[in-house]
């Protein structure tokens, strides 16, 4: 077999060779997609039930929400919608007809959840709300690379609602360090490097977005996890209220936080070599 190309030289090309020859993922038949093999997909199992096992122990719950998001409830967030419009795949017809509401696959899934909550959310002793989704998403990817950005991926979206400001945040905080830092050093031998995004790289309708980075072998950054403050304005976007301690109405407020499938490059990128593929043992199927 011939040699990889050069980490040095050619760190791309060094990364695309080895996905492709340790049997990880391949292009799938829509661009910007890809096919998880079943090697690749077993680190992907075994990096999951790590977070999710931190992210319980912190007492939040999992459910799932529908792909599908009509239209018209995205179109209520307009940080939302602005931010993420050119990434946004959508369904016009099904059932061989033309649908009466364009259908959004989730880039995402705030305002769907958030439209919801208001179904949930009564009185403050209905507070914390602390959720978790396991998922799927789409945001269609103009320059695509297996498991870093590809227009479909696996990822966990957490969404909760909190009484105070200061609640949130250190939501926020708690899931930087407890959930994604500790995988991050403990399971993948990521060193987590903590900081804060600048506005103009907050995620969109964020007041805060936290982030966890990566050094990778090739002397970049990997985005490896973020968790963002979103202030009430979510809240007030799908009309979510609740009855206070003070018996008045009040607007809950808001964190989302979130790690991908990307974490299985960033290991390969990290702790691979000029032979190629090396697993800390935490995430080696083998």
């Amino acid at each position: 077999m011939s040699t990889l190309p050069s980490i040095e030289n050619d760190f791309p090309a060094w990364y695309a060779d080895v996905v492709r020859r340790a049997g990880l993922a391949e292009n799938a038949a829509v661009r910007g997609m890809m096919v998880i093999k079943p090697y690749g997909y077993a680190i992907w199992e075994l990096l999951q039930r790590q977070m999710d096992d931190r992210i319980k122990a912190t007492g939040h719950e999992n459910f799932y929400f529908p792909m599908l998001i009509p239209a018209s409830v995205l179109a209520k967030e307009a940080d939302l919608v602005e931010g993420f419009a050119p990434e946004v795949a959508v369904v016009t017809e099904a059932g061989g007809a033309k649908l009466e509401e364009p259908l959004v696959l989730r880039p995402t899934s705030e305002a769907v959840i958030w439209s919801t909550y208001g179904r949930w959310l009564q009185s403050y002793r209905d507070l914390p709300m602390l959720y978790n989704q396991w998922a799927n998403v789409v945001r269609w990817e103009l320059r695509p690379r297996l498991f870093l950005r590809t227009s479909e991926f696996l990822w966990q979206e957490g969404h909760t609602a909190h009484e105070t400001e200061q609640e949130a945040v250190a939501e926020c905080l708690r899931i930087l360090h407890e959930v994604y830092a500790d995988t991050q050093r403990s399971v993948l031998a990521m060193p987590a490097l903590l900081g804060r995004k600048s506005a103009a790289e907050r995620f969109p309708g964020a007041r805060e977005t936290f982030t966890a980075e990566a050094m990778m072998g090739d002397r970049k950054a990997l985005q490896a996890a973020t968790s963002h403050y979103l202030g009430d304005e979510f809240a007030r976007a799908y009309g979510v209220t609740y009855t206070g301690r003070d018996g008045s109405e009040h607007h809950p407020f808001a964190t989302s936080w979130g790690a991908s499938s990307r974490l299985v490059g960033g290991v390969i990128m990290m702790h691979g070599d000029e032979r190629g593929l090396r697993l800390p043992p935490a995430v080696a199927p083998h």
